[in-house]
């Protein structure tokens, strides 16, 4: 067997080091960036929830509002509000 160089054996060493340091490094960064984008469309969907919640709530008041307003004009107007339609005349019965 042939002897190994001491030198050859570090610069070897020095290598594999750096080489796995860059793996970690990158690793690190990949973990860093996944994490990111996790945290960001997690956000993002509970800002959309948020804003549809929002908007149904805002729909509801103007709705609220328009029936008030309904309201308020049929009562200017002298009109009852009506539950059922008028009930026709009996046969025999009438003016």
């Amino acid at each position: 067997m042939a002897e190994t160089d001491p030198k050859s054996v570090q610069d070897l060493t020095n290598v594999v080091q750096t080489l796995l340091q860059q793996m970690q490094d990158k690793f690190q960064t990949m973990s860093d960036q996944i994490i990111g984008r996790n945290i960001l469309n997690s956000t993002e969907r509970a800002y959309e929830r948020f804003l549809n919640v929002r908007s149904l709530d805002e729909m509801s008041t103007r709705i609220d509002d328009l029936e008030k307003n309904i309201a308020d004009l049929m009562t200017q107007a002298g009109v009852e509000e009506i539950e059922a339609p008028p009930e026709k005349p009996k046969e025999g019965q009438g003016s």
